[in-house]
């Protein structure tokens, strides 16, 4: 009988491990030509999102073309590709979303959120849209500016600053007011800061490297026994987050029923306005006219906040950070800039004058080429599938295939950055800072299916990226605000 029981437990636990070890060797991509895995534990992992990947991915370009087999976390199938069809197919498609490894890891800062949700969630949450706030971050970029303006005033004409330090604290403060209408004071140069503030700061402080522990750990967080400084970290500023963002949707609740009874009425889709993102997201899901299906809960109405931090802070102050620096090592596009920006009569022009300024959009379409902050994203195939290619290519086995076969299961790893570098579209000079490029863009440039400017910092299709308006505004108001104040060398000579 004991065996029996034994043979009973024993046998489940023995096709799981088969059937997983057989995933990992019988993928149809594994036909596929590819470099070698460095790791059974980390596969690529670290070659692809380890800071500087770029030589690496083009070297890959080089020696396998533009579809290639790697592999992930635990040695898991993935398809790396560069392929402009194949990649619109994928993010097009809803056989793909994000793997379980990103979105648990993410979920353990944001929660329930718009990077976090798929499917119908994703859906509903992106009904939503974020308003275009242009004079906030105008009215921050100036607050940044006076900053940096009066350090110069202690030690002569020239002084070195922090300019990333800088744009981040000003991002935030921007993300704070555009975001939930809340004063963070990151900026304040006396210094001034508050415990959400804090919180962010210390969540958003420093990326930790890939971990195979941290993963299975966010995965199952029952077992987290030890959690290691970071996480210690992270709940705590979730602790403050949560307090201080239930008082916030509390208290903004308040604010509308009580501006609803003053006008004799409830509230309603078509009456909702307000100066912040948090403030539509109450006021919507609180409309009478809204079906009960598409309304948030409070946790993912609060979620929402984190969300903004995720998405927005970094990649807007480090878009602005390589715009700066590209600048500084192209003068005579600095000096053209600075003319077109000098031509506008105000300090605080209107989105649509910012819009309005050609060698502006050309520049900032040229920084988010060259530098894209999000240099891949990842997706997964939630059940198996046959993907378009843009042309044929030779497997393994010396086959000629004319389309690409994936599992349910597999990996599928999108290199933005070794697509806005590849001489095949962009030319032999992909890698110079040319904004006069974007005059007369290349013809292949209509063949990436990005959801702005035919380029994939972004991303393309239903999981685009909810606030790119919101960056390139913010973008934008930042450029025009400090390039008409500054002009911007290096303080050291660059490093490689």
């Amino acid at each position: 009988m004991s065996v029996f029981i034994a043979g009973a437990i024993c046998a489940p636990v023995l096709w799981l491990v088969y059937s997983k070890l057989a995933a990992v060797y019988s993928s149809p991509l594994c036909l596929l030509p590819g470099p070698p895995s460095p790791s059974r534990l980390y596969g690529h992992v670290r070659q692809v999102c380890r800071a500087g990947s770029g030589p690496v991915t083009q070297q890959w370009l080089k020696e396998y073309g533009t579809t290639l087999f790697v592999r992930w976390l635990l040695m898991v199938p993935a398809l790396w590709t560069a392929d402009t069809r194949t990649i619109n197919h994928i993010l097009h498609s809803s056989k793909y979303g994000k793997p379980w490894e990103s979105r648990i890891s993410a979920a353990r800062i944001v929660g329930d959120s718009i990077i976090v949700a798929e499917g119908n969630a994703h859906k509903k949450q992106r009904r939503i849209l974020i308003r275009e706030l242009s004079c906030i971050f105008l009215e921050k970029a100036a607050e940044l500016r006076d900053v940096w303006a009066y350090q110069p005033a202690q030690q002569g004409d020239s002084q070195s600053v922090n300019v990333v330090d800088g744009l981040k604290k000003m991002t935030l403060d921007v993300i704070g007011l555009a975001g939930f209408d809340y004063q963070l004071n990151a900026l304040n140069s006396a210094g001034d800061s508050n415990e959400l503030n804090q919180a962010f700061s210390q969540i958003f402080s420093a990326t930790p490297p890939v971990s195979i522990f941290r993963i299975i750990m966010d995965h199952l967080p029952s077992l987290d026994w030890f959690p290691d400084t970071r996480m210690k970290t992270v709940e705590q500023a979730h602790v403050v987050m949560r307090r201080i963002g239930t008082q916030l949707i509390e208290d903004k609740k308040r604010a509308i029923l009580n501006d609803a009874s003053d006008k004799s009425g409830g509230v309603e889709k078509r009456n909702v306005h307000g100066r912040d993102l948090l403030t539509l997201l109450i006021k919507a899901n609180m409309a009478t006219d809204i079906p009960p299906e598409q309304r948030l809960s409070d946790e993912e109405v609060f979620s929402q906040i984190p969300t903004f931090l995720v998405a927005g802070h970094e990649t807007t102050s480090t878009a602005t950070s390589w715009c700066l620096f590209a600048l500084t090592q192209a003068p005579h596009v600095q000096r053209k800039l600075r003319d077109e920006l000098l031509a506008v009569s105000t300090d605080i022009p209107t989105m649509d004058e910012l819009a309005a300024l050609p060698y502006l959009d050309l520049v900032v379409r040229e920084t988010l080429r060259l530098y894209t902050p999000v240099t891949w994203t990842l997706r997964v195939a939630f059940e198996d599938d046959v993907l378009p290619v843009s042309k044929p290519f030779v497997d393994r086995l010396g086959r000629t295939q004319t389309e690409l076969r994936i599992a349910k299961g597999d990996r599928v790893i999108i290199p933005i950055m070794a697509i806005h570098h590849s001489p095949e579209i962009w030319g032999d000079d992909a890698q110079a800072f040319k904004p006069e490029r974007w005059e007369h863009p290349p013809e292949a440039l209509a063949d990436i299916p990005g959801v702005w400017s035919h380029m994939l910092a972004f991303s393309g299709g239903p999981r685009a990226c909810i606030g790119y308006r919101f960056a390139l505004i913010e973008l934008k108001a930042l450029v025009f605000t400090l390039v008409r104040a500054f002009e911007f060398e290096l303080a050291t000579a660059p490093t490689t």
